[in-house]
C-alpha cells in the first residue's frame, strides 16, 4: 500500500530535510515515528528537498508499507510521536503509480521578508530581516524579468544537482504588507538555492544598489558571480506542491 501525506515543518531545529548519519533531519524524525506506528522500516520519498532553517507549509511525501492502519493513525499516531516542530496535516491512500516528487506539476515558495531598522525577535528564524527601505516597486518591475523559461545558473549553487539550469518560472508576486514584504514564487521545479539568490537580488535593486534591469543582466550572464549573495534560509517556506486532480490528494 502507498500512502500520501501533507507535512508542516519548522525547519530551524533541523539540517534540512534529507535524510543523515546523525539522524537530526525532518526526514529522520518522520521516518522514525512512522516506523513506529507501522511496526517496521519506513522510507518516505518528498516531492522537495529544503535545507537547514527551511520551513514548509505543505511538504508531500510518499511512503509503501504492508501493514494495514486507519488513516486516523497515519496522521494523529504519527504526531504523538513526531517533534512538536513536524506535524502531518492529512494522510490519504494512492496508487502505486504515484510520486511524491516526480508526480508534482509545480512547487511554490514564499519568501518572508521583515523590512525596519530593528530586527524581529518573535519572527526570529521565521522571517528574513533588512535595515534599510526598499523600493517595492522597483523590486516588482526588477521581477519582470525571471517570468518564464530562462536558463537560472546565475541564480543556482555551486551544490545544485540538477540536471538543467532551465526552469520555467510562472509566478514571481511581491506585496508589503506593513513592515514585512512577502515574495511568491511558481515554477515546475527550482535550482538549489534559487529562490534565496532571487530575493537577494532583488533586495539589491530594492534599497538602490542597482537598477531594475540590472537582474536581466544577472540572468543574461549565467555566471552565479554576477548575482547578489544567498539571502538567508530564515524566510523561506515551501507552501504548496500542485498535483494532477487525478490523484485525490487534499488540498491544502
Amino acid at each position: 500500500m502507498r500512502i500520501a501525506l501533507g507535512v508542516e515543518y519548522d525547519g530551524s531545529p533541523f539540517f534540512g530535510w534529507q535524510s543523515q548519519a546523525d539522524g537530526h533531519t525532518v526526514q529522520d524524525a518522520l521516518q522514525a515515528a512512522l516506523s513506529g506506528i507501522a511496526g517496521e522500516p519506513v522510507a518516505v520519498v518528498a516531492a522537495g528537498r529544503t535545507d537547514t532553517g527551511v520551513h514548509a507549509l505543505e511538504q508531500i511525501v510518499h511512503f509503501d508499507t504492508g501493514v494495514e492502519r486507519p488513516l486516523s493513525a497515519w496522521v494523529r499516531g504519527v504526531n504523538a510521536l513526531l517533534p512538536k516542530s513536524i506535524a502531518v496535516l492529512w494522510a490519504h491512500p494512492v496508487p502505486e503509480e504515484f510520486h511524491a516528487r516526480f508526480s508534482a506539476q509545480a512547487r511554490s515558495y514564499r519568501y518572508l521578508l521583515i523590512n525596519r531598522p530593528v530586527r524581529s525577535a518573535v519572527q526570529y528564524g521565521k522571517a528574513g530581516w533588512f535595515h534599510a527601505p526598499l523600493d517595492v516597486d522597483k523590486m516588482r518591475e526588477a521581477a519582470q524579468h525571471l517570468l518564464g523559461e530562462h536558463d537560472f545558473s546565475a541564480f543556482r549553487s555551486s551544490e545544485c544537482q540538477a540536471k538543467t539550469p532551465v526552469k520555467n518560472l510562472a509566478q514571481l508576486d511581491i506585496q508589503k504588507k506593513g513592515d514585512t514584504i512577502v515574495f511568491d514564487l511558481t515554477a515546475g521545479a527550482f535550482l538549489h538555492h534559487m529562490v534565496r539568490n532571487i530575493v537577494g537580488c532583488l533586495v539589491y535593486i530594492g534599497k538602490g544598489k542597482h537598477p531594475p534591469h540590472w537582474l536581466c543582466e544577472v540572468l543574461e550572464s549565467r555566471e552565479r558571480s554576477q548575482a547578489a549573495p544567498t539571502f538567508a534560509p530564515d524566510g523561506l517556506y515551501l507552501r504548496r506542491i500542485t498535483y494532477d486532480a487525478k490523484w485525490g490528494l487534499p488540498s491544502g
